[in-house]
């Protein structure tokens, strides 16, 4: 659930995708003829509900786009599987609709999910590692029970990084043992980044309406800002992580990714709220509401918004975007505070991954130990490890399992040295971070870019990723939205609005604000590779 951090020393937090030099120069077909292309929740309730279209038609258009373009064509291999009871349970809504019944705005919508996320069906859950090759999840994580609730209909899984990038410090993003490399659509030997790689890949070039992504740190922001995407990483707690492959219960969470705000803020709505069986989630349900009221147009007029310098100044071309996106703000009547200064910035990165390791080994073993039993799987990390080592030759061709191995050194959550890291990076991060910025300046949210454009997949060298700001937020345990910015040579950038726990209602109304103002979000068009003009 992480994307690249610590960016000289570990490199093991993002996901991308590699694609052969041959490839790279081969023919690409385009999108053509896809008459959804660009949909929206909508517009799909809406011919639905007019009797245009069907769930059953609208999933089909789906499957046969992805055939046509996810391992043919251009090959973006964002899919690791799709669900083969798609159609029977678009069937089922359709059933329901005709005779009166619907459950709200995704009745009937294809959803694309991570394949680190349960479903009690016939699709497996493994974090894209052939150790879980056999698993197919006895019970649907609460994200997707509540998915099913909604009316949607889970379409597939996505591809990751493998174990959401938190195998290796030397990984690649977007890989996995199970699923291969995913592509990034806009330029197919760029990296997608990850470690919600296939749903950043997948939803930017249409393979569904909405799309379900995870990150421990920049998992969900990275892919959707380097994939075109609206992508909104909650506060901690505001969704369940029950039924989801872990890496650390202190940062963890699943998240909505959308081709706009409007249909990310649908996703979110219906997946938020508390669960029983997640002790992180007691008070969702007093901070969460429907989060449709705050799509205002006009929602940055009067808003005080402060500008991280620091967390930019990686790429004077994303600068450029970065200062477009400073004058689109003020334009839209907010009052920008440039620059504000983040305290504590860099300062617990080391207390980050500490408490990453521990928490890893604590919570994958859980979830490894509660397996069905029937199911044939390493049963702990150190299983896992020597899983690793026996296919050596599938799982660990360009990468090894450092940070595993790291991990399993580590104690248990009693350890002094957890417990002080945790409280430490946490404080850092959040009260005596975020925070103390917003009173310091009197702010409602701040602002970075998201990261810089996406890198080239290099399998040999590992990820690349030049700057990023995902971590405040990260750590801290609080909301990060990010939105379409811009382009740098033809590779989208996101601007990222965060601000303290519980603020995704500020947050909303300010990004979707953005949005309309500036329109950001093109297509992809599934190159070869940049093209050198510098398209913005």
């Amino acid at each position: 659930m992480l994307r690249i951090r610590w960016y000289t020393r570990f490199m093991g937090f993002a996901c991308a995708i590699a694609v052969s030099g041959a490839f790279a120069d081969a023919p690409v077909t385009p999108s053509t003829g896809f008459t959804l292309e660009e949909t929206s929740i909508a517009t799909l309730a809406q011919k639905m509900r007019s009797g245009e279209l069907t769930s059953h038609a609208i999933v089909m258009q789906y499957l046969d786009h992805i055939a046509l373009m996810d391992k043919s064509g251009p090959a973006i291999n964002a899919i690791i599987e799709l669900n083969p009871n798609a159609l029977a349970i678009a069937d089922q809504m359709d059933a329901e609709r005709k005779n009166g019944k619907i459950r709200g705005p995704l009745h009937g919508i294809p959803v694309l999910i991570k394949d680190n996320i349960d479903t009690a069906d016939k699709m497996h859950t493994t974090a894209g590692s052939l150790a879980l090759a056999d698993s197919i999840a006895a019970r649907d994580s609460a994200v997707a029970a509540k998915l099913r609730a909604a009316g949607a209909v889970i379409l597939g899984k996505t591809n990751l990084s493998e174990w959401a990038n938190f195998r290796s410090t030397h990984a690649t993003s977007g890989w996995s043992g199970r699923g291969g490399q995913t592509k990034n659509p806009y330029a197919l030997d760029r990296n997608p980044c990850g470690s919600s790689s296939g749903t950043g890949a997948a939803i930017s070039a249409n393979f569904a309406v909405v799309g379900i992504g995870t990150e421990t740190d920049g998992s969900i922001v990275c892919p959707s800002a380097t994939n075109g995407l609206v992508g909104i990483k909650p506060t901690l707690g505001l969704i369940s992580r029950t039924g989801i492959i872990p890496v650390a219960h202190s940062q963890d969470t699943a998240g909505p990714m959308a081709r706009s705000v409007t249909d990310a803020v649908s996703l979110l709505n219906a997946i938020a709220g508390s669960d029983p069986h997640d002790p992180a989630t007691r008070d969702a349900d007093k901070h969460r509401v429907d989060y449709t009221i705050f799509l205002d147009a006009d929602g940055l007029k009067g808003a005080r918004i402060g500008v991280v310098r620091k967390l930019a100044g990686f790429n004077p071309d994303v600068d450029a975007v970065f200062a477009q996106n400073i004058a689109a703000l003020k334009a839209a009547g907010a009052v920008v505070i440039d620059p504000v200064v983040l305290p504590n910035l860099g300062k617990y990165d080391d207390d980050e991954l500490t408490v990453l390791q521990y928490e890893f080994k604590h919570d994958l073993n859980a979830y490894l130990a509660a397996l069905p039993a029937t199911t044939y799987a390493p049963r702990s990390l150190e299983e896992l490890i020597q899983f690793d080592e026996r296919e050596r030759a599938r799982e660990m061709p360009w990468f090894d399992q450092d940070l595993f191995e790291q991990s399993e050194k580590r104690g248990a959550l009693t350890d002094k040295t957890y417990r002080t890291a945790l409280a430490k990076s946490r404080s850092l991060a959040g009260a005596h971070g975020i925070d103390a910025a917003l009173k310091k300046y009197t702010l409602d949210a701040l602002i970075a870019p998201t990261g810089g454009p996406a890198w080239m997949t290099d399998w040999v060298n590992g990820d690349h990723s030049v700057g990023g700001s995902s971590t405040p937020a990260a750590v801290a345990g609080y909301p990060d939205i990010t939105v379409p910015a811009g382009f740098v040579h033809g590779l989208p950038i996101g601007l990222s609005f965060f601000g303290t726990a519980w603020s995704e209602p500020n947050l909303i109304r300010y990004a979707y604000a953005f949005e309309q103002a500036t329109r950001a979000r093109k297509p992809p068009r599934f190159l070869p590779h940049i093209e050198s003009m510098n398209v913005r």
